[in-house]
């Protein structure tokens, strides 16, 4: 027996024969060619081929799936169509007289190292996508098969280095009930998909592929990221009563699912869910949400060649307002560029993109794009109950620009007799520490904050959570983020003003308490976190949490901090 510890991706217990998901040897070699027109030929078959399996694989991702996920392979469609990619390829074909093969896999590789060196979750991600598209397209180049997961016809966990999208979407949750990879982190796209499935996962850990082989009797421990190779009957039967306890845990919360947030002293907060497309809307009513705390509106205008136009943007607003049914449902205006690229806008390649020309920034310069994002929301805010909030705002000038912008628009539209609601609210993201440390300021002029966790706290820290030798400096629990987070609530109350928390500390266990004790209004998270998170807040008393903030928001370390919450609310 081996125990294996990596990072929990996605919540569960899986107990099954282990399945290597091996992939074929794509080894190249370099020849040189008569013909660079055969070549060439051979080149864009294997592409178009690539394509139609791709097409498959984006349909099946969308039926199982849902809008978003698919999207990754309108992005994988995307690269296969890149005329930087193929061009260069063909071009090496032709210039240096050398194989399909080898100049793919030559061009790739430079691509795959550029993207990587950049140092930030995003990046990282679309060399990713490149590395898992040249891979399809060699395989034709080389004639080989690639495995096909969606084959699978026994109950298994998947053993891999690394499951790429099209892997992970063609996998059979009636067989796959969990897997396990040597690589990745909480927010690769594998283990994304992997909680929107709820198949349990375990990720990073170093050594799956080296210490497992197939047949192997395998727990996949995704609440607590361990792996267990061939357990004894008695660790065997330890795991199965863990998974009966998390099933019965998940049926108690399932009760819940139509109850109001309450406190064990009868205080309400808002749980709320954050979503990337309309499609998603389902399992956020599913999970009981009280509304939609984050619409993360670049899904629309990613995966695509052009803009989206003010109809569909239009369309796919009203979709998510009128299935709330009056719930509120918070619209992040586009939070794009920078680390977020878009192809068809050519925007300028940057140094250090998550301090670059991206979100209300970009917005602000590009004012048509902007605007038709805002007269689509305000057509649609006839729908339902609608909350428009600015993203990345660092001064008071931004949020007056960007306000200043809506009304006109808005003013515009009711001069055309288009009917827009007066009970829109605009507020603004909290993600920079200089808008935290002002907000009583900005407090003044909105109307709500809504804080966004992931990026205050590498900004606050200056570490990028993605980089791993600085990755111990990335600590939602650092006394400095715990006290700009109080300084936000604070003010905003003051001013008779709620706030929000969009970012992935909201659905956390050990923040919850916290957060409950300063004061935060509504917590927004993954639709999946919201039962256990009500669940939780029901046996917590607000008073209580509200007893222990000052010594809390005295502590000098996050380990203290972590220590004393988990003492003192038995965590």
């Amino acid at each position: 027996m081996k125990r294996l510890q990596g990072i929990a991706a996605s919540n569960g217990i899986a107990i099954a024969k282990a399945y290597r998901l091996e992939h074929p040897d794509l080894t190249v070699e370099k020849q040189t060619i008569e013909n660079p027109a055969e070549q060439v030929s051979r080149l864009q078959q294997a592409l178009a081929k690539a394509k139609e399996e791709l097409k498959v694989i984006q349909a099946h991702a969308l039926k199982e799936l849902g809008e978003d996920k698919a999207a990754i392979f309108s992005a994988h469609l995307l690269v296969l169509s890149d005329p930087e990619l193929v061009q260069a390829v063909e071009q090496k074909i032709e210039q240096e007289r050398v194989n399909a093969e080898f100049a793919l896999h030559d061009v790739a590789s430079m691509f795959i190292a550029m993207f990587e060196a950049m140092d930030n979750e995003y990046m990282k991600e679309r060399a990713a996508d490149i590395r898992d598209v040249t891979k399809r397209v060699l395989a034709h180049l080389l004639g080989v098969t690639i495995s096909n997961p969606s084959m699978i016809t026994e109950e298994v966990v998947i053993i891999a280095e690394d499951l790429t999208p099209s892997d992970t979407a063609q996998l059979n949750r009636k067989y796959v009930k969990g897997f396990t990879t040597d690589i990745g982190g909480r927010t690769s796209h594998s283990a994304i998909m992997a909680r929107s499935m709820e198949i349990p996962a375990v990720v990073g850990t170093k050594e799956a592929t080296a210490t497992i082989q197939n047949g192997d009797i395998v727990i996949i421990d995704g609440l607590d990221g361990e792996v267990i190779v061939n357990p004894t009957e008695e660790i065997i039967a330890q795991y199965e009563q863990k998974r009966a306890a998390f099933a019965a845990q998940k049926a108690e919360w399932a009760k819940l699912v139509h109850e109001q947030t309450m406190t064990k002293d009868g205080h309400h907060v808002e749980l709320a869910a954050n979503i990337g497309t309309p499609n998603d809307v389902e399992g956020v009513l599913a999970n009981g949400a009280e509304g939609i705390g984050l619409y993360r509106t670049e899904f629309l205008y990613m995966g695509r060649n052009e803009l989206p136009t003010e109809e569909e943007q239009f369309e796919a607003y009203k979709t998510v307002l009128e299935k709330m049914e009056g719930k509120p449902v918070v619209v992040r205006t586009l939070d794009i560029g920078g680390d977020k690229e878009l192809p068809y806008l050519d925007l300028p390649k940057e140094m250090n993109p998550f301090l670059g020309f991206r979100a209300i920034r970009l917005c602000l310069d590009m004012q048509q794009m902007f605007r038709t994002q805002l007269r689509a929301l305000l057509r649609a805010s006839v729908y339902g109950n609608l909350k428009v909030m600015f993203p990345m705002i660092a001064t008071l000038d931004e949020f007056r620009q960007a306000k200043a912008i809506l009304l006109e628009e808005k003013e515009k539209l009711v001069a055309e007799g288009v009917p827009v609601s007066d009970e829109i609210e605009v507020g603004m993201m909290v993600e920079i520490p200089a808008a935290a440390v002002l907000a009583d300021q900005f407090a003044k002029e909105v109307d709500f904050f809504s804080i966004g966790t992931n990026d205050l706290i590498q900004y606050t820290m200056a570490s990028d959570r993605m980089n791993e030798r600085v990755s111990y400096l990335y600590q939602p629990y650092n006394p400095a983020i715990l006290r700009l987070i109080y300084n936000v609530i604070e003010a905003a109350h003051k001013e008779g003003k709620w706030v929000g928390m969009c970012g992935e500390m909201a659905g956390e266990q050990l923040a919850v308490p916290i957060l409950l004790a300063f004061g935060l209004d509504e917590f927004s998270m993954s639709a999946t976190s919201i039962l256990r998170v009500r669940s939780q807040l029901k046996k917590l008393s607000k008073q209580e949490a509200e007893q222990v903030k000052n010594h809390i928001l005295s502590l000098a370390t996050a380990e203290e901090v972590v220590r004393f919450v988990k003492e003192t609310f038995h965590l």
